[in-house]
């Protein structure tokens, strides 16, 4: 799986710094963080709905629910891209949570 996460990095990346009428990634940057993350937020929203068809749905709205949460991914994906960081920091922290409670975990992040 990390192998197209890592070709995604790759051409976010190199289309980070494409003219901004050349590319959709382009031109997300070139619009600033603000509108990048409305898109993030609008892709969470629509992935929160998606789940919710999905749950007693059939399989199209499953199918309807793993598309939005693609299109979530992604542009998580160009957020950390314009933030300069790279996605494997999030695999990282994923890894290291393996093997500690959730509930241990989330009391550590406490103030």
């Amino acid at each position: 799986m990390s192998d197209i996460l890592d070709h995604l990095h790759v051409v976010l990346e190199e289309r980070r710094h494409a003219a901004p009428q050349d590319s959709y990634v382009a031109a997300l940057h070139h619009k600033g963080l603000n509108k990048i993350l409305e898109k993030v937020g609008e892709e969470a929203t629509e992935t929160l709905l998606a789940a919710k068809d999905a749950e007693h749905g059939d399989a199209s709205s499953r199918q309807a629910l793993i598309a939005e949460t693609a299109d979530l991914w992604f542009h998580s994906l160009v957020m950390l891209s314009h933030l300069g960081l790279d996605h494997r920091l999030v695999l990282d922290e994923l890894a290291r949570r393996f093997g500690v409670s959730g509930h241990d975990e989330k009391a550590a992040r406490q103030p």
